[in-house]
């Protein structure tokens, strides 16, 4: 059992660790040789993470859990399913991905999760936790019906994925078929991000300290227990999981692991045990400087503001699915505990617990990664909105989010939000606008959403005029107002490049900032028909989203001028930086440049547009 491990060798894969090219390979070692390996993989997970940062704290924690897992079961033949997939690090190795493992997360290299496009012993490609048990029961029902009861079926969950009431829906349905055999090894380390909360916390507790005396939630339902097993005991969980297989039918492996073991700067890490780490400096677990664009990410902007509109506002509560760091609630949750709820990996309820806390006269603010509120779609719809309940729901990462991949792209959001009646959303340009947005979302009275993408705010972009609400950034002096440039949110930046290279070429345009994006303001409607084209730019896919509602719009009040939509493609993005791929998408400056002159060539010649002199304007607020 290895407590600490050595100083990481830069370069080469460890010796015995380069031995292991596959699992076969690793259940012919001697259970000598183990511990050894189980540092070197501790040693190379270290040193090639903090090169290119990842989610380090996981991984550390479940190296003698995964290396029993793969001499026990016979992977691929045997099912092994992660939940969730960045806990697979391990996994990775021991499958043959040593030598590719150097550009983790980076663009061609390997994903930060499991991935069916790397390798045959990687089964689902899940990301979004509490999937495992559902994917089991399934697969586990097919085996049987295809006569393979004899190809185990194996399921990793972490307990701060079975705060997710998918997998309780998932083991009613395990637990209700005793004959029907699945492996559930539930890695509990007491944690998510953060310490795991909720009443399932306080009983892994008490089963960790007491063991497994008397009935547990487990067997209770129906299911058999083992445990709870030292997960850092490489031959207590062989023992413990070939008893499970053995049994033939529904059973619960409970290893108890430590985040971050071995590493002492992840375990003394108060705040997520190195969940997910930057660049860092592997001697001492502090942060790699290195070049970052000036200014703020748009998650601390948010948080900072957050906060000081509770101090000003009693009514105002938040609400959290075990992302209080991630999402920047911690600053309001230090100063006001009792306003804060973190109700674990659980979605579907934060939204309807949110509605009921506005049903309670209150003024909820849901923040929550925009590709993660697509789990919850039915209540924004049904609980929130059908209802109109004044609930705001602040989509953090929104966009092309970068090293984490297709799972974690918030590009859907837009879409989703368009259809739902009463809500508003709102997208701010930068970090002025993100204050300004937030105070106007928490005076609606009725469902909104603000969009912020995973990036550093740069410098405020102040607006010629604001008119009935649209913020005109640029007016081409002189020349015709041949093209409307519509940009939702952070890309407006880019567009006004694309406008001053578009000039170069002699065509004039306007750029303007809706600030709400849903419903499509009438004044925006208006303002595009004084143009040869309109020309949206979202890091939204585009189907569905902010261009798709101005085309329609624009089309039931019968104007004419067409609409051209710049946004994310139809399709899984991979990971990689996030300027690489808005540029891979066009909706960079180059990009849009290119995608309006194309656009322009195809447009019939005709007299110059009338000057945008109408509407109600005033001067906008300078940053």
């Amino acid at each position: 059992m290895t407590n600490r491990i050595p100083p990481p060798r830069a370069g080469a894969v460890p010796p015995l660790l380069a031995d292991v090219s596959g699992p076969q390979a690793l259940r012919a070692l001697p259970a000598g040789q183990l511990p050894e390996l189980a540092a070197q993989i501790r040693s190379f997970l270290v040193e090639r993470v903090c090169a290119t940062g990842g989610h380090l704290g996981p991984n550390l924690g479940v190296v003698e859990l995964t290396i029993a897992l793969h001499r026990v079961f016979t992977s691929p033949r045997d099912a092994i399913i992660f939940d969730i997939g960045h806990q697979a690090y391990v996994h990775k190795l021991l499958t043959g991905r040593q030598k590719a493992f150097g550009p983790l997360r980076q663009a061609g290299g390997l994903s930060g999760y499991c991935s069916r496009a790397e390798s045959r012993h990687d089964w689902v490609e899940n990301s979004h936790a509490s999937t495992a048990l559902s994917y089991a029961d399934g697969l586990a029902k097919a085996r049987r019906l295809a006569g393979a009861d004899g190809r185990a079926v194996v399921a990793v969950i972490g307990d701060g994925a079975m705060t997710g009431g998918m997998a309780w829906e998932a083991l009613d349905n395990i637990a209700a078929a005793p004959d029907r055999p699945i492996v559930i090894v539930l890695n509990d380390n007491g944690r998510s991000y953060a310490p795991t909360t909720g009443a399932l916390a306080r009983h892994l507790a008490r089963l960790r300290h007491t063991g497994p005396a008397g009935t547990n939630v487990f067997t209770g339902l129906g299911l058999d227990y083992i445990g709870p097993v030292d997960g850092h005991d490489i031959q207590a969980l062989e023992d413990a999981l070939r008893q499970a297989r053995g049994l033939q039918r529904p059973v619960v492996v409970h290893a108890v692991t430590v985040k971050g073991k071995g590493y002492p700067p992840a375990e003394s890490d108060e705040a997520d045990c190195f969940h997910a780490i930057g660049v860092t400096d592997p001697a001492t677990g502090h942060s790699t400087p290195r070049p970052q664009p000036a200014g703020r990410s748009w998650t601390s902007i948010f948080a900072d503001e957050l906060r000081t509109l509770a101090g000003e506002r009693a009514d105002l509560v938040a609400v959290t699915a075990s992302m209080l760091r991630p999402t920047g609630l911690h600053l309001m949750a230090e100063r006001f505990p009792g306003r804060v709820f973190d109700v674990g990996i659980a979605e579907q309820h934060a939204v309807t617990s949110a509605a009921g806390l506005a049903l309670g006269g209150l003024h909820p603010v849901v923040a929550v990664y925009a590709t993660f509120l697509g789990r919850a779609f039915d209540q924004v719809l049904m609980d929130v909105a059908l209802h109109h309940l004044p609930v705001t729901f602040v989509l953090d990462r929104a966009g092309v989010t970068g090293p984490d991949g297709p799972s974690h792209h918030g590009m859907w959001d837009l879409s989703l939000l368009s259809v739902v009646p009463g809500m508003r959303v709102a997208a701010p340009r930068d970090a002025a606008r993100l204050r300004e947005l937030l105070r106007e979302a928490v005076t609606v009275q009725g469902p909104s959403a603000l969009r912020l993408p995973k990036a550093t705010a740069g410098p405020d972009i102040g607006a010629l005029v604001r008119m009935d609400g649209l913020d005109i950034l640029h007016r081409t002096a002189r020349r015709p107002l041949d093209v409307l440039l519509v940009a939702a949110g952070a890309t407006a930046a880019a567009v006004l490049e694309a406008a001053s290279a578009l000039e170069g070429h002699g065509i004039g345009s306007t750029v303007v900032d809706p600030r709400w994006l849903i419903p499509v303001p009438p004044a925006l409607t208006h303002l595009a028909a004084r143009h040869r084209l309109v020309v949206t730019v979202e890091d939204n896919t585009r189907t569905g989203g902010f261009g798709s509602l101005l085309a329609q719009a624009c089309t039931d009040i019968a104007h004419a001028t067409p609409v051209h939509t710049l946004g994310l493609p139809a399709a899984f993005l991979p990971h990689g930086p996030r300027p690489a791929l808005l540029a891979q998408a066009g909706l960079d400056a180059d990009g849009i440049t290119q995608s309006i002159l194309h656009a322009c060539a195809g447009l019939p010649h005709h007299s110059p547009a009338a000057p945008v002199t109408t509407g109600r304007r005033h001067e906008a607020r300078r940053p």
